[in-house]
């Protein structure tokens, strides 16, 4: 009988044995996880700190230069008023890139907090395209970039394309994608903007000759917090703060964003759009106007759906 009970003495003893082993190997894990998470949240916080950091500074420096040119402008004699006309163009570039930067800012922190829903209207997709292209004039004429528009959607003669989407947010993807191309390709290069259909879809693709973008970079560049190997400032080249809020967007519509690129050898962003359902009344022509079909004459004008 005493045989039996340190046998089962003993193995009870074994028993606590491999259960206090056991929890002490899950103690051990759970310490490794939270040595992980907080390393984690250590690099988060440099990495928003970085963020922050460069944000300020994409704000700050187009205000200095606004002020410091417009006080210059202020100084100049009657006879030199030809020196206000290039101080003028270097202010408008200054506050383009200003309001590009804030409406990007403004964006991502209405998508940090989910307050940012689709507006859909009938958007004149070849006006709004037009529309961008123009506002990036300045740059493109400065460093001789040419852009090219190829719309290859049939429409009737004498009338506009309208497609169901949000122009706001496509145009602020548009811009974003616009703006890189711009900013990495060579002086006296070319820019080509395609546009089609692919069933229900409407496919956007933006192709530069420019810098191009590594394989590694290319499986980060959609996110705001991550820094290109290269070393160089995500938000001053555009990279990073704009790509991330166009994934979001295009999440947000239920579209999609692709890349193709080589280093030195330029890149093509390619956005492809489903065309909303709703039923919807209203109208824009360059992302930022809007009407509704409100009076019988407009409707007159515009492709019926």
């Amino acid at each position: 009988m005493s045989d039996f009970t340190d046998k089962e003495l003993i193995d009870e003893l074994k028993k606590r044995f491999e259960q206090n082993k056991q929890a002490l190997k899950e103690v051990q894990e759970l310490n490794l996880e939270l040595r992980e998470v907080n390393q984690k949240l250590e690099e988060s916080e440099s990495l928003k700190s970085h963020f922050i950091s460069n944000i300020t500074n994409e704000i700050i420096n187009p205000f200095a230069s606004i002020l410091a040119l417009s006080k210059n402008i202020l100084s100049v004699e009657k006879e030199n008023w030809k020196k206000v006309i290039s101080m003028v163009s270097l202010i408008y570039s200054e506050a383009f890139d200003l309001d590009f930067q804030l409406r990007n800012i403004f964006v991502a922190a209405k998508l940090e907090a989910g307050e940012i829903f689709p507006e859909i209207v009938n958007v004149d997709v070849k006006q709004l395209i037009d529309s961008l292209i123009e506002s990036f004039k300045y740059d493109t004429k400065k460093r001789k970039i040419t852009i090219t528009s190829n719309f290859n959607i049939q429409v009737k003669s004498n009338q506009s394309y309208f497609f169901k989407t949000d122009p706001e947010k496509l145009k602020l993807i548009l811009s974003n994608l616009l703006s890189n191309s711009v900013k990495f390709s060579k002086n006296e290069s070319n820019i080509d903007i395609n546009v089609s259909l692919e069933n229900s879809n409407i496919v956007i693709a933006v192709q530069d000759f420019g810098a191009g973008i590594s394989s590694q970079n290319q499986k980060i560049i959609f996110d705001r917090f991550k820094r290109l190997d290269s070393g160089i400032n995500s938000l001053h080249r555009g990279h990073g703060l704009g790509l991330s809020i166009n994934k979001a967007l295009l999440d947000l519509l239920g579209g999609s964003i692709d890349i193709q690129s080589k280093l030195d050898q330029g890149a093509c962003f390619t956005i492809s759009i489903p065309e909303n359902e709703s039923e919807v009344s209203g109208f824009a022509f360059d992302g930022n106007d809007l009407f509704f079909d409100d009076d019988e004459s407009f409707s007159k004008d515009v492709e019926s759906f």
